[in-house]
Protein backbone atom coordinates (compact mmCIF):
# COMPACT_ATOMS: atom_id res chain seq x y z
CA UNK A 1 0.00 0.00 0.00
CA UNK A 2 1.11 3.25 -0.84
CA UNK A 3 1.62 6.46 1.92
CA UNK A 4 -1.38 8.74 1.48
CA UNK A 5 0.43 11.20 2.02
CA UNK A 6 2.62 10.56 -0.27
CA UNK A 7 -0.62 10.00 -2.67
CA UNK A 8 -1.33 13.67 -1.69
CA UNK A 9 1.31 14.89 -3.05
CA UNK A 10 2.43 13.22 -6.06
CA UNK A 11 -1.21 13.34 -7.48
CA UNK A 12 -0.80 16.98 -7.66
CA UNK A 13 2.02 17.00 -9.08
CA UNK A 14 1.00 14.36 -12.07
CA UNK A 15 -2.49 16.55 -12.12
CA UNK A 16 -0.46 20.04 -13.03
CA UNK A 17 -2.36 21.11 -9.56
CA UNK A 18 0.43 22.92 -7.14
CA UNK A 19 0.06 22.78 -3.74
CA UNK A 20 -1.43 26.75 -3.61
CA UNK A 21 -4.26 26.05 -5.99
CA UNK A 22 -5.07 23.19 -4.05
CA UNK A 23 -5.47 24.90 -0.85
CA UNK A 24 -7.27 27.09 -2.84
CA UNK A 25 -9.76 24.57 -3.99
CA UNK A 26 -10.14 23.77 -0.29
CA UNK A 27 -10.87 27.03 0.79
CA UNK A 28 -14.02 27.59 -1.67
CA UNK A 29 -17.16 28.51 -0.43
CA UNK A 30 -18.88 25.33 -1.38
CA UNK A 31 -17.51 22.71 -3.78
CA UNK A 32 -17.66 18.83 -4.37
CA UNK A 33 -14.09 16.66 -3.57
CA UNK A 34 -12.64 14.81 -6.54
CA UNK A 35 -12.96 11.36 -6.56
CA UNK A 36 -8.76 10.97 -6.10
CA UNK A 37 -8.88 13.28 -3.26
CA UNK A 38 -8.54 11.87 0.59
CA UNK A 39 -11.55 9.95 1.53
CA UNK A 40 -12.84 9.29 5.01
CA UNK A 41 -14.79 6.41 4.22
CA UNK A 42 -16.59 4.44 1.36
CA UNK A 43 -20.35 2.91 1.78
CA UNK A 44 -21.98 0.26 0.50
CA UNK A 45 -25.35 -1.12 0.80
CA UNK A 46 -25.12 -5.06 0.85
CA UNK A 47 -27.15 -6.94 -1.44
CA UNK A 48 -30.21 -8.52 -0.37
CA UNK A 49 -32.12 -11.86 -1.28
CA UNK A 50 -32.98 -10.14 -5.16
CA UNK A 51 -29.49 -9.20 -5.49
CA UNK A 52 -27.46 -12.01 -3.95
CA UNK A 53 -25.68 -13.17 -7.05
CA UNK A 54 -23.70 -9.97 -6.69
CA UNK A 55 -22.48 -10.89 -2.71
CA UNK A 56 -19.05 -12.56 -3.76
CA UNK A 57 -17.84 -9.55 -5.84
CA UNK A 58 -19.61 -7.28 -2.96
CA UNK A 59 -17.12 -9.37 -0.19
CA UNK A 60 -14.05 -8.89 -3.32
CA UNK A 61 -14.40 -5.06 -3.00
CA UNK A 62 -15.16 -4.58 0.48
CA UNK A 63 -11.54 -6.81 1.03
CA UNK A 64 -10.00 -4.36 -0.91
CA UNK A 65 -11.61 -1.55 0.15
CA UNK A 66 -10.93 -2.32 4.11
CA UNK A 67 -7.68 -2.34 3.10
CA UNK A 68 -6.63 0.74 2.18
CA UNK A 69 -9.62 2.87 4.70
CA UNK A 70 -12.69 2.70 6.46
CA UNK A 71 -15.34 0.99 5.23
CA UNK A 72 -19.55 1.56 6.55
CA UNK A 73 -21.97 -1.24 5.06
CA UNK A 74 -25.40 -1.40 5.44
CA UNK A 75 -27.47 -4.24 6.09
CA UNK A 76 -31.35 -3.87 6.75
CA UNK A 77 -32.29 -7.40 8.08
CA UNK A 78 -30.66 -10.06 10.22
CA UNK A 79 -30.43 -12.38 7.59
CA UNK A 80 -28.58 -9.84 5.10
CA UNK A 81 -26.31 -9.86 8.17
CA UNK A 82 -25.50 -12.94 7.98
CA UNK A 83 -25.52 -13.59 4.64
CA UNK A 84 -22.56 -10.59 4.64
CA UNK A 85 -21.05 -12.44 7.54
CA UNK A 86 -20.15 -15.51 5.80
CA UNK A 87 -19.40 -13.72 2.56
CA UNK A 88 -16.64 -12.37 3.99
CA UNK A 89 -15.73 -15.07 5.93
CA UNK A 90 -15.66 -17.56 2.93
CA UNK A 91 -13.01 -15.45 1.20
CA UNK A 92 -11.24 -14.79 4.56
CA UNK A 93 -11.51 -11.96 5.78
CA UNK A 94 -12.56 -11.02 9.32
CA UNK A 95 -16.28 -9.09 8.91
CA UNK A 96 -15.53 -7.71 12.34
CA UNK A 97 -12.10 -6.14 10.61
CA UNK A 98 -11.29 -2.51 12.92
CA UNK A 99 -11.85 -0.57 9.41
CA UNK A 100 -15.48 -2.30 8.80
CA UNK A 101 -18.49 -0.90 10.28
CA UNK A 102 -21.87 -2.53 10.17
CA UNK A 103 -25.26 -0.22 10.29
CA UNK A 104 -28.79 -1.37 10.65
CA UNK A 105 -30.77 0.61 8.10
CA UNK A 106 -33.88 -0.08 6.42
CA UNK A 107 -33.18 0.15 2.30
CA UNK A 108 -34.66 -0.99 -1.05
CA UNK A 109 -31.41 -1.72 -3.31
CA UNK A 110 -27.98 -2.32 -3.70
CA UNK A 111 -26.85 0.51 -5.88
CA UNK A 112 -25.50 3.13 -3.05
CA UNK A 113 -23.91 5.37 -5.46
CA UNK A 114 -27.55 6.50 -6.55
CA UNK A 115 -29.58 7.38 -3.65
CA UNK A 116 -26.95 7.44 -1.14
CA UNK A 117 -25.71 10.91 -0.01
CA UNK A 118 -24.17 13.51 -1.90
CA UNK A 119 -21.16 15.07 0.30
CA UNK A 120 -20.36 18.90 -0.32
CA UNK A 121 -17.23 20.82 1.04
CA UNK A 122 -19.10 24.05 2.70
CA UNK A 123 -16.43 26.90 3.71
CA UNK A 124 -14.99 24.26 6.45
CA UNK A 125 -17.50 21.46 7.12
CA UNK A 126 -18.86 18.53 5.01
CA UNK A 127 -22.71 18.88 4.62
CA UNK A 128 -24.58 15.74 2.98
CA UNK A 129 -27.02 16.55 -0.23
CA UNK A 130 -29.95 14.36 -0.24
CA UNK A 131 -31.35 14.39 -4.06
CA UNK A 132 -34.62 12.79 -4.49
CA UNK A 133 -34.31 9.14 -5.60
CA UNK A 134 -37.46 7.25 -7.72
CA UNK A 135 -35.40 4.46 -8.74
CA UNK A 136 -33.92 5.19 -12.19
CA UNK A 137 -37.37 6.69 -13.42
CA UNK A 138 -38.83 3.58 -12.98
CA UNK A 139 -37.28 1.77 -15.84
CA UNK A 140 -36.54 -1.13 -14.01
CA UNK A 141 -39.85 -1.34 -13.30
CA UNK A 142 -43.19 0.37 -11.20
CA UNK A 143 -43.14 -2.53 -8.86
CA UNK A 144 -39.46 -1.09 -7.70
CA UNK A 145 -39.48 0.29 -4.46
CA UNK A 146 -37.49 3.45 -3.45
CA UNK A 147 -38.72 4.93 -0.62
CA UNK A 148 -36.42 3.24 2.10
CA UNK A 149 -33.46 4.28 -0.47
CA UNK A 150 -34.69 7.87 -0.27
CA UNK A 151 -34.02 7.90 3.68
CA UNK A 152 -30.68 6.61 3.17
CA UNK A 153 -28.69 9.92 3.14
CA UNK A 154 -31.00 11.35 6.11
CA UNK A 155 -29.76 8.05 8.40
CA UNK A 156 -26.35 8.63 7.01
CA UNK A 157 -26.26 12.14 7.92
CA UNK A 158 -27.10 10.91 11.72
CA UNK A 159 -24.52 8.86 12.18
CA UNK A 160 -22.31 11.23 10.87
CA UNK A 161 -23.41 14.20 12.95
CA UNK A 162 -23.37 15.96 9.63
CA UNK A 163 -26.07 18.18 8.37
CA UNK A 164 -28.54 17.20 5.55
CA UNK A 165 -29.71 19.72 3.04
CA UNK A 166 -32.71 18.23 0.60
CA UNK A 167 -32.76 18.62 -2.70
CA UNK A 168 -36.41 18.59 -4.46
CA UNK A 169 -34.84 17.47 -8.19
CA UNK A 170 -34.63 13.63 -8.65
CA UNK A 171 -31.37 12.79 -9.59
CA UNK A 172 -28.59 9.92 -9.11
CA UNK A 173 -24.86 10.10 -7.80
CA UNK A 174 -23.82 8.24 -10.80
CA UNK A 175 -24.71 10.59 -12.69
CA UNK A 176 -22.77 13.74 -11.36
CA UNK A 177 -18.46 13.48 -12.55
CA UNK A 178 -16.33 16.31 -10.50
CA UNK A 179 -13.10 17.74 -11.37
CA UNK A 180 -13.11 18.73 -7.63
CA UNK A 181 -12.69 22.62 -8.15
CA UNK A 182 -14.87 24.39 -11.03
CA UNK A 183 -17.10 21.91 -13.30
CA UNK A 184 -19.30 18.71 -12.73
CA UNK A 185 -20.11 17.01 -16.23
CA UNK A 186 -23.55 14.87 -16.70
CA UNK A 187 -25.88 13.31 -19.18
CA UNK A 188 -28.85 15.97 -19.80
CA UNK A 189 -30.66 12.77 -20.76
CA UNK A 190 -30.98 11.36 -17.27
CA UNK A 191 -31.75 14.32 -15.15
CA UNK A 192 -33.74 15.88 -17.78
CA UNK A 193 -35.82 12.66 -18.11
CA UNK A 194 -39.76 13.59 -17.84
CA UNK A 195 -39.99 10.15 -15.42
CA UNK A 196 -37.77 11.63 -13.32
CA UNK A 197 -38.32 15.61 -13.64
CA UNK A 198 -41.53 16.91 -15.18
CA UNK A 199 -41.18 19.94 -17.55
CA UNK A 200 -37.16 20.30 -16.61
CA UNK A 201 -35.28 22.92 -18.59
CA UNK A 202 -31.21 22.91 -19.33
CA UNK A 203 -31.26 26.38 -18.15
CA UNK A 204 -33.27 25.50 -14.86
CA UNK A 205 -30.38 22.77 -14.35
CA UNK A 206 -27.41 24.72 -14.84
CA UNK A 207 -28.76 27.44 -12.40
CA UNK A 208 -29.70 24.43 -9.75
CA UNK A 209 -26.59 22.64 -10.19
CA UNK A 210 -24.18 25.62 -9.97
CA UNK A 211 -26.12 26.87 -6.68
CA UNK A 212 -25.94 23.22 -5.23
CA UNK A 213 -22.44 22.18 -5.91
CA UNK A 214 -20.80 25.64 -5.99
CA UNK A 215 -19.18 24.87 -9.46
CA UNK A 216 -19.03 27.28 -12.51
CA UNK A 217 -19.39 25.08 -15.51
CA UNK A 218 -21.71 22.74 -16.07
CA UNK A 219 -20.79 20.25 -18.84
CA UNK A 220 -23.36 18.30 -20.06
CA UNK A 221 -23.61 15.25 -22.80
CA UNK A 222 -26.15 14.01 -24.23
CA UNK A 223 -27.69 10.47 -25.34
CA UNK A 224 -28.62 7.26 -23.80
CA UNK A 225 -26.07 4.36 -24.64
CA UNK A 226 -28.41 0.79 -26.45
CA UNK A 227 -29.65 -0.66 -23.03
CA UNK A 228 -28.69 1.39 -20.63
CA UNK A 229 -31.77 1.54 -18.13
CA UNK A 230 -30.19 4.58 -16.33
CA UNK A 231 -30.59 6.45 -19.53
CA UNK A 232 -26.67 7.47 -19.36
CA UNK A 233 -25.04 7.89 -16.63
CA UNK A 234 -21.70 9.53 -16.92
CA UNK A 235 -19.92 6.84 -14.56
CA UNK A 236 -20.16 4.47 -18.02
CA UNK A 237 -19.11 7.34 -20.26
CA UNK A 238 -16.92 9.95 -19.14
CA UNK A 239 -14.74 10.35 -16.30
CA UNK A 240 -12.22 12.79 -14.09
CA UNK A 241 -8.45 11.47 -13.76
CA UNK A 242 -7.58 14.81 -13.07
CA UNK A 243 -8.81 18.32 -12.90
CA UNK A 244 -8.42 18.89 -16.59
CA UNK A 245 -8.18 15.62 -18.00
CA UNK A 246 -11.24 13.13 -18.97
CA UNK A 247 -11.41 9.82 -20.29
CA UNK A 248 -13.87 9.41 -22.23
CA UNK A 249 -15.26 5.79 -23.86
CA UNK A 250 -14.38 4.77 -27.65
CA UNK A 251 -16.17 1.93 -29.58
CA UNK A 252 -14.12 -0.35 -31.81
CA UNK A 253 -14.62 -2.72 -34.75
CA UNK A 254 -13.71 -5.12 -31.75
CA UNK A 255 -16.73 -3.80 -29.80
CA UNK A 256 -20.67 -4.84 -29.80
CA UNK A 257 -20.99 -1.02 -30.60
CA UNK A 258 -19.07 -0.51 -34.29
CA UNK A 259 -17.35 2.74 -34.76
CA UNK A 260 -20.86 4.02 -37.04
CA UNK A 261 -23.22 3.03 -34.26
CA UNK A 262 -25.44 5.31 -32.19
CA UNK A 263 -23.57 4.84 -28.97
CA UNK A 264 -20.21 5.64 -30.81
CA UNK A 265 -21.87 9.25 -31.96
CA UNK A 266 -22.98 9.37 -28.68
CA UNK A 267 -19.76 8.79 -27.30
CA UNK A 268 -17.36 10.90 -30.02
CA UNK A 269 -20.48 13.97 -29.31
CA UNK A 270 -19.09 13.46 -25.67
CA UNK A 271 -15.71 13.86 -26.54
CA UNK A 272 -15.94 16.61 -28.77
CA UNK A 273 -18.35 18.76 -25.80
CA UNK A 274 -15.48 18.24 -23.36
CA UNK A 275 -13.12 18.91 -25.39
CA UNK A 276 -14.31 22.33 -26.34
CA UNK A 277 -15.50 23.08 -22.41
CA UNK A 278 -11.46 23.07 -22.11
CA UNK A 279 -10.18 19.80 -20.66
CA UNK A 280 -7.97 17.03 -22.63
CA UNK A 281 -9.85 14.14 -23.61
CA UNK A 282 -7.91 10.35 -23.23
CA UNK A 283 -10.10 8.19 -25.38
CA UNK A 284 -10.91 4.61 -23.86
CA UNK A 285 -11.51 1.82 -25.89
CA UNK A 286 -13.82 -1.03 -25.53
CA UNK A 287 -11.85 -4.15 -27.04
CA UNK A 288 -14.03 -6.78 -26.71
CA UNK A 289 -17.66 -7.79 -25.37
CA UNK A 290 -18.53 -11.22 -23.54
CA UNK A 291 -21.38 -13.08 -23.01
CA UNK A 292 -23.30 -13.71 -19.44
CA UNK A 293 -26.34 -15.91 -19.71
CA UNK A 294 -28.40 -14.68 -22.28
CA UNK A 295 -26.54 -11.01 -22.39
CA UNK A 296 -23.53 -10.16 -24.67
CA UNK A 297 -21.99 -7.30 -23.06
CA UNK A 298 -18.99 -4.77 -24.30
CA UNK A 299 -16.28 -4.65 -21.71
CA UNK A 300 -16.78 -1.07 -20.78
CA UNK A 301 -13.89 -0.44 -17.89
CA UNK A 302 -15.19 3.40 -17.07
CA UNK A 303 -17.39 2.36 -13.62
CA UNK A 304 -13.95 2.17 -11.48
CA UNK A 305 -14.02 3.16 -7.95
CA UNK A 306 -11.32 5.60 -6.48
CA UNK A 307 -10.11 5.69 -3.03
CA UNK A 308 -7.12 6.79 -0.82
CA UNK A 309 -4.30 4.33 -2.73
CA UNK A 310 -6.55 2.33 -4.71
CA UNK A 311 -8.65 1.83 -7.52
CA UNK A 312 -11.12 -0.95 -8.66
CA UNK A 313 -12.23 -1.89 -11.63
CA UNK A 314 -14.90 -3.79 -12.65
CA UNK A 315 -13.79 -7.07 -14.21
CA UNK A 316 -15.32 -9.02 -17.42
CA UNK A 317 -13.93 -12.95 -17.03
CA UNK A 318 -12.27 -12.01 -20.23
CA UNK A 319 -8.13 -11.90 -19.44
CA UNK A 320 -7.29 -10.74 -22.91
CA UNK A 321 -9.32 -7.15 -22.27
CA UNK A 322 -9.00 -7.77 -18.54
CA UNK A 323 -5.25 -7.61 -18.47
CA UNK A 324 -4.91 -4.47 -21.00
CA UNK A 325 -7.60 -2.61 -19.77
CA UNK A 326 -5.81 -2.33 -15.92
CA UNK A 327 -2.90 -1.60 -17.91
CA UNK A 328 -4.28 1.13 -18.86
CA UNK A 329 -6.49 2.02 -16.22
CA UNK A 330 -2.51 2.29 -13.91
CA UNK A 331 -1.35 4.24 -16.44
CA UNK A 332 -4.12 7.18 -15.34
CA UNK A 333 -3.07 6.09 -11.82
CA UNK A 334 0.30 5.44 -11.49
CA UNK A 335 0.31 5.96 -8.01
CA UNK A 336 -2.37 3.53 -6.55
CA UNK A 337 -3.08 -0.23 -6.64
CA UNK A 338 -5.22 -1.29 -9.00
CA UNK A 339 -7.39 -4.36 -8.49
CA UNK A 340 -10.13 -6.04 -11.13
CA UNK A 341 -13.11 -7.58 -9.38
CA UNK A 342 -15.43 -10.06 -12.15
CA UNK A 343 -18.97 -8.44 -11.81
CA UNK A 344 -20.72 -9.69 -14.68
CA UNK A 345 -23.82 -10.30 -12.26
CA UNK A 346 -23.59 -6.70 -11.06
CA UNK A 347 -23.40 -5.48 -14.88
CA UNK A 348 -26.27 -7.60 -16.23
CA UNK A 349 -28.49 -5.82 -13.95
CA UNK A 350 -26.90 -2.34 -15.15
CA UNK A 351 -23.60 -1.27 -13.28
CA UNK A 352 -19.99 -2.08 -11.49
CA UNK A 353 -18.20 -1.17 -8.81
CA UNK A 354 -18.55 2.64 -9.03
CA UNK A 355 -22.47 1.82 -8.91
CA UNK A 356 -22.33 0.17 -5.66
CA UNK A 357 -20.20 2.11 -3.20
CA UNK A 358 -20.25 5.57 -2.25
CA UNK A 359 -17.15 7.71 -1.11
CA UNK A 360 -17.41 10.20 1.69
CA UNK A 361 -14.15 12.93 1.30
CA UNK A 362 -12.34 13.75 4.20
CA UNK A 363 -12.64 17.31 5.87
CA UNK A 364 -9.14 18.85 4.73
CA UNK A 365 -6.78 19.53 6.94
CA UNK A 366 -6.65 23.07 7.97
CA UNK A 367 -3.38 24.99 7.73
Amino acid sequence: MKSNIRIIFITLLITGMGVNQANEFNHKTKRVPAEWEPQEATWMQWPGYWEKDHERAFAKIANIISRYQKLHILFHSDQVYADALKALTNIGVDPRDKNIQWHAIPYDNSWMRDNGPVYVLNDKEIRIQNWNFNAWGGAFGSDIPFNLDNSVPDKVGAILGMPVDQIKIVHERGNLEFNGSDTVILNWSTIGDPSRNLDYSKKQAERDLKANFGVAQVVLIEGIPDGDLTKGHIDGIARFISPRTVVIVQCTSRSLCRRDSKDAEIYDKAAKIIEKAGFNVIREPIEGFVKYKDQMFDTNYMNWLVGNGFVIVPGFGNPKTDITAKSRIERYFPDRDVYLVEMLSSWSAGGGVHCHTNDQPALPVSN
